[in-house]
């Protein structure tokens, strides 16, 4: 694929992969020169005879491209990619603020949760230290605590972080 240039209109779409096929897609997509982000977390697995710590997708069956509109046909065609995320009858794409918000996400040393529920709103605050200071969200009752929940638009998702009460303002 040719070089971007400021002139032309690139934006991040998240694309939905065959089941447990993320990282082939990933790698598929990186092949074909395509910007692609496949956010991982570590997790600890257990088998019967020992622990060890992979990196799994946070999102199940989720990446994120970054391509012109011309291009969504090419992002099909790779092996393990299954379909675009569609939103209001239309291709779903993204800002690259919400991409960098999810790369700063991954980064952080924060314990991070993804859930499907729907997450009714609730008291709008603002993160006011630490690594995620200027991070606007909500505060949600889970799971008996106290934890900020960020919601991702156009995805149906909500990310669920951990964070001290004292770290968050009202607004």
């Amino acid at each position: 694929m040719p070089l971007k240039s400021n002139t032309d209109n690139f934006k991040w779409y998240p694309v939905y992969t065959h089941s447990r096929a993320e990282k082939k897609a990933y790698q598929a997509l990186i092949n074909k020169g395509v910007e692609t982000y496949l956010p991982l977390h570590k997790q600890l697995k257990q088998w019967s005879d020992r622990k060890k710590w992979v990196e799994e997708p946070f999102i199940k069956s989720y990446l994120f491209v970054h391509i012109r509109e011309r291009e969504q046909t090419e992002v099909l065609m790779t092996r393990g990619v299954a379909r675009f995320i569609y939103f209001s009858g239309k291709i779903a794409s993204m800002p690259e603020r919400q991409i960098a918000e999810l790369k700063l996400l991954m980064a952080s040393p924060f314990e991070l949760e993804i859930t499907e529920e729907n997450l009714q709103p609730g008291e709008k605050i603002m993160i006011k230290a630490g690594p995620l200071k200027g991070f606007a969200g909500e505060i949600i009752s889970y799971r008996s605590q106290r934890k900020l929940a960020l919601r991702l638009e156009n995805m149906g998702y909500s990310i669920i972080v951990h964070v001290e009460a004292s770290f968050i303002d009202r607004f």
